[in-house]
């Protein structure tokens, strides 16, 4: 039950201390918490068109937090999960237009497939064995690679680029329009990407807490000694750990491009990758509560849009909630600590006013 407790409780208390810090912050530059709060929440949930872009907003979150989650639960920071994107992204387009005489459904796997098997590529590939047999640490791998797959799919349409469309725009050539994922509710930009997005997370959960394969990998990530010690192949856990990282962080791209999108230009991924990590260290690594946590930050991306025309504070507000939350998670201890002080500081009350109360009844 204490493990319960801290697995949810910890991260709803360090985003409750966000929102009241960042409600007081509101309040010393002059604006109204309540009225900031209030047109955020209308913003994100205010009807069925909001809701339907907050969820279609989170779904790269979901998808993408879900590769970190599993690296973090193999003990392992997949921090190039944005690049593992984009070069996923890349190859979903072009397999989007280069097979367009193919049936819709079989093309539309094709192209899910296609790009999990770069995204886990290029992350399992260099950084997962560098990491599983000369010890190089995956944060500078990934990063670099990182790199490397946001400047590769820029070049891709830069003039002279092999995917760019002849025209104005900077943009690649979309992909065949009977593989577009359709709508769930219209006028919204919700598609059936948030249903893959919520059938992927439930496999995730399934494969790391109901299979051999999972209870490896987290025993690799709770300690490679003892796995080691088990016969577990720490080595192979590694790339494999990275790689499926890679896939789930590909396949964010796929769906984000088959959703939203439909061909590759400049301004395609607004860092998901990078967002991504903030999403699995709030869910701590729990694949049901990156949905709620995608959702979350998503709701705070769209909602800020409405809290700026409604109440004039700046966006870059959610900004600071989203930095906020990351440092009451990320310094997981302090909530604990705020929660002791408070148990200290009424239990010390109590003991004052008793005696108090004794008196005034004699």
């Amino acid at each position: 039950m204490k493990a319960v407790w801290r697995a949810i409780g910890t991260p709803v208390v360090a985003s409750l201390i966000a929102i009241v810090m960042g409600g007081i912050i509101a309040a010393a530059i002059g604006y109204s918490p309540l009225q900031v709060y209030g047109s955020l929440i209308s913003g994100a949930f205010g009807g069925a068109v909001q809701t339907g872009n907050t969820l279609a907003g989170s779904v790269p979150l979901i998808l993408a937090g879900l590769g970190i989650a599993v690296a973090f639960r193999a003990g392992l920071f997949n921090i190039g999960a944005e690049g593992q994107y984009w070069v996923a992204t890349v190859a979903a387009v072009w397999i989007g237009y280069h097979f367009k005489g193919m049936p819709g459904f079989l093309h539309l796997i094709l192209i899910l497939v296609g790009a999990m098997v770069v995204g886990g590529l290029w992350a399992g590939i260099i950084p997962g064995l560098l990491k599983a047999y000369r010890g190089a640490h995956e944060v500078i791998t990934t990063m670099m690679l990182s790199y490397v797959g946001i400047l590769f799919a820029q070049y891709c349409i830069e003039p002279d680029g092999p995917m760019l469309e002849p025209g104005y725009l900077p943009q690649s050539h979309a992909v065949a329009q009977n593989t577009w994922l359709g709508p769930i509710i219209y006028h919204s930009q919700l598609t059936w990407g948030f249903a893959i997005a919520i059938v992927v997370a439930a496999l995730v959960w399934w494969i790391l807490f109901h299979t051999t394969f999972g209870f490896q990998l987290r025993t690799v990530g709770s300690n490679p000694y003892a796995a080691r010690y088990a016969g577990i192949n720490v080595p192979l856990y590694t790339i494999l750990a990275l790689g499926f990282s890679g896939i789930l962080a590909g396949l964010a791209g796929a769906v984000q491009m088959l959703s939203q999108d439909h061909r590759l230009t400049q301004s395609f991924s607004a860092g998901y990758g990078y967002t991504a990590i903030v999403v699995a260290l709030l869910a701590r690594n729990n694949p049901f509560g990156v949905i709620l946590a995608g959702i979350f930050f998503s709701a705070l991306s769209t909602g800020s849009q409405n809290m700026q025309l409604v109440s004039g504070i700046p966006q870059s507000l959610t900004n600071v909630l989203t930095g906020l939350i990351i440092f009451f998670v990320a310094a997981e201890r302090i909530v604990p600590m705020v929660i002791r002080w408070f148990q200290r500081r009424k239990s010390n009350r109590l003991q004052v006013s008793l005696p108090e109360g004794g008196r005034t009844d004699g």
